[in-house]
């Protein structure tokens, strides 16, 4: 036990904090219940700012202890992905016993089932969410183990700000050989109503046992209630209810169904109905695997949020389209339209909207299904930031209408073929591959965009998580463009505005609005840097500084100094000039090359 808590040791979080964030445990912090015991909600103390987060206080009398405290620790802090809940740190001290997880706004899952503000969209969208996270622990990730979670049921999937649903409460969960189809265990855990009969019968445990849990929730979803019935001091199970009225196709007397609510396309109807009906199988050989119900939820996913989408206008123009219209937006629709369909009968419909053309191919690119009604709030939209190309990138305007661009460094490292990349996911991160782990080497990146504005300059960024926690961070990162031999190096690291990860700026350019395309060297792989996000390229923030007054040069000195300074090619980068700056306040003073759309260079002196 002590080799478990020393390596967990950064995870510890002191009472006293806990205490002062719960206020001493009051009632009305408390936001969920469970086997383990009550969660709290409350704001942690970190080294810069609050975070919100939930306390799990284990309370005995519940029936877990030690085993699933621990347990839950190791397997959150071994596995992690962005539909599993995050564990942040834990509590040992003074007879208790604590868990600390990031904070999911929305409660969970049980708590919605009955909700009309919850549209089919997004119903399905939570099960393909939880569906992923399943996924995951079931693979086999090079240990040859996968992870059986033992527990899935509604309440044990959480549901954060933006409705993204995250698997929780692994206190049961058991690893396994990836290769072994089943193995014995002498206790039978789980909740009534979910436990896979055969397991329950059997006391055999496999991964398809979470599969027909995993299916008993997605007939919660569809019947908008729980998988268990209340009377007369008893709870009666009814899955066998819904298997029953799928076979006889009359799902439509179980399932919700509200006036205010959105239509569930046909379609998706019947693809959600069916995975869910083969989850619930008897014969364990007849249920899917985690990867095949997370296939299917996607093409449900992706037909109802096509009919979601589509504006009551145009549905019956879609409906007639020969071949059928394949669109991710309202905006892809639109463009579709105007460039002329085929209807039946050998008709045409044509529409046209010229203003959304500036960000037709940001819309096309998008990961997300944009719905905006108006040029006003697809700005909107994008000024918050919007993944494209299967979330390999992050697109943003800022208040001025340029464009920022942020490519994953997965989609833009160069492999290395003697040491295999590895990444970690971190929730600070906007990719779902997470942060690179350098493992102390050098790496080499390519990184492509078209999508700046023009005749903006831009700052070339490398985003990277540090173990610093002040506003700046030492990083001593040494770094060339291919093809140069002159090595630059960037020693300090702006925090990001919005959150923990900080931006190593390389150097800048204007753009012409043509495609940029460059590979970048890094030699090393800096101080203090813990794992690397991507590069950004970020229009430059002219910041007025009254400390540079004195150091001004006069027009005609600058303009004659900045004559005689061009370069062919990119020169030196934030090179430290160790002769500048030699006041009683000594500052660093660091040299930036500004690439002309001539690609000549021209210096400009910068203080931080």
């Amino acid at each position: 036990m002590d080799s478990i808590m020393k390596e967990f040791e950064h995870l510890v979080v002191k009472l006293e904090a806990i205490k002062s964030a719960t206020d001493n445990f009051s009632d009305t912090k408390i936001i969920g219940k469970g086997g383990f015991g009550n969660v709290y909600e409350g704001e942690l103390s970190q080294p810069r700012r609050k975070t919100k987060v939930a306390f799990k206080r284990l309370d005995r009398k519940h029936g877990q202890g030690n085993p699933e405290f621990w347990k839950e620790v190791m397997m959150l802090s071994c596995y992690t992905h962005e539909n599993l809940i995050s564990l942040l740190g834990y509590c040992n001290e003074g007879g208790e016993m604590i868990l600390v997880y990031e904070h999911a706004s929305n409660g969970s899952l049980d708590r919605h089932l009955s909700s009309t503000n919850l549209t089919w969209t997004q119903r399905i969208r939570i099960c393909h969410d939880a569906a992923k996270g399943l996924r995951y622990l079931h693979e086999d990730k090079g240990n040859h183990h996968r992870v059986l979670h033992r527990d899935i049921k509604s309440s044990n999937i959480l549901l954060d700000e933006n409705w993204k649903a995250k698997v929780s409460d692994m206190g049961l969960a058991k690893v396994g050989p990836a290769n072994q189809y089943t193995f014995l265990i002498t206790d039978i855990v789980g909740t009534f109503g979910y436990i896979d009969p055969m397991y329950l019968r059997m006391g055999f445990l496999t991964k398809e046992s979470d599969v027909y849990s995993f299916g008993v929730v997605l007939f919660e979803v569809l019947c908008g209630r729980l998988c268990f019935d209340y009377s007369n001091a008893h709870s009666w199970n009814i899955v066998h209810i819904w298997k029953q009225k799928y076979e006889e196709n009359k799902l439509d007397e179980v399932m919700l169904k509200d006036d205010l609510m959105q239509a569930l396309d046909q379609s998706s109807l019947e693809i959600f109905s069916e995975i869910a009906y083969q989850c619930l199988q008897e014969s364990r050989e007849k249920r899917p695997k985690m990867s095949d119900v997370v296939e299917k939820l996607e093409i449900a996913l992706k037909t109802q949020e096509h009919v979601d989408l589509t504006p009551k206008k145009y549905r019956e123009i879609v409906k007639a389209v020969v071949p059928p219209l394949i669109y991710r937006s309202v905006e892809e629709l639109k463009v579709l339209l105007s460039k002329g369909v085929l209807l039946n009968g050998g008709k045409t419909a044509k529409l046209h909207n010229p203003m959304f053309e500036e960000y037709q191919e940001i819309v096309k690119a998008a990961s997300q299904f944009l719905v905006y009604e108006s040029l006003v709030e697809l700005k909107e939209i994008l000024s918050k930031g919007v993944h494209l190309d299967g979330y390999k990138t992050w697109f943003s305007l800022n208040e001025k209408g340029e464009h920022s661009h942020m490519i994953s460094i997965k989609d833009c490292l160069i492999p290395n073929e003697d040491l295999p990349s590895r990444y970690e996911s971190h929730c600070w991160s906007r990719f779902p591959a997470g942060l690179y782990q350098t493992n102390n080497k050098g790496f080499k990146t390519r990184v492509k965009t078209q999508l700046l504005s023009p005749a903006i300059t831009y700052t070339v960024n490398l985003v990277l998580h540090c173990s610093s926690y002040c506003d700046q961070a030492y990083v001593d990162l040494k770094y060339r463009l291919s093809g140069e031999s002159t090595t630059s190096t960037v020693y300090l690291a702006n925090e990001r505005r919005e959150d923990w990860l900080y931006t190593a700026e390389l150097y800048q350019f204007t753009s012409d609005g043509s495609i940029v395309d460059l590979e970048i060297i890094f030699e090393n792989s800096g101080t203090n840097i813990v794992g690397v996000e991507g590069i950004m390229f970020q229009p430059l923030e002219i910041v007025e500084d009254p400390m540079l007054e004195d150091d001004k040069l006069s027009s005609d000195t600058e303009k004659s100094t900045m004559e005689k300074n061009h370069f062919s090619c990119l020169g030196k980068w934030f090179q430290c000039n160790n002769d500048t700056a030699q006041d009683d306040t000594p500052q660093e003073v660091y040299y930036v090359a500004i690439v002309q759309p001539t690609n000549a260079v021209s210096p400009v002196y910068r203080k931080l």
